[in-house]
């Protein structure tokens, strides 16, 4: 792959646009498009602030059954890189009005056939 490969525009909005649609379906706990993000295969890894996530059945059963992220959680900073036009990492801080801590998550996404979808993830606190 060339460095001219990396960071292509189109692709950078693109993968912007779906952690955006993520990120907001996560402050309204909107389980349904959560699970629509996520690549739903055995391989899919979610490493959570209190648990290990693994498959899509596994994410989708703790999406279902954990409790929506605290209110006013905001992005405070984010760095989006794709390499070639279907692979790209998000990562992101949070904070929330809530906690002194602040969150880290990143998430490994792929552009299959439907769209972008995360197939590893990971997110903690600091």
């Amino acid at each position: 792959m060339s460095e001219h490969e990396i960071n292509l525009p189109d692709v950078l909005i693109d993968l912007g646009l779906a952690f955006d649609q993520y990120e907001d379906a996560l402050v309204r706990h909107d389980v349904s498009v959560l699970d629509k993000f996520f690549w739903y295969s055995p391989m899919t890894v979610r490493y959570g602030i209190a648990e290990n996530t693994y498959g899509g059945e596994a994410i989708r059963a703790y999406r279902m059954a954990c409790a929506p992220v605290p209110p006013g959680r905001r992005i405070i900073h984010k760095v989006i890189t794709s390499f070639g036009r279907n692979f790209g990492t998000v990562s992101a801080e949070f904070n929330s009005p809530d906690s002194e801590q602040t969150g880290r998550q990143m998430q490994t996404w792929i552009r299959f056939s439907e769209g972008w979808r995360i197939v590893a993830a990971h997110v903690s606190v600091i």
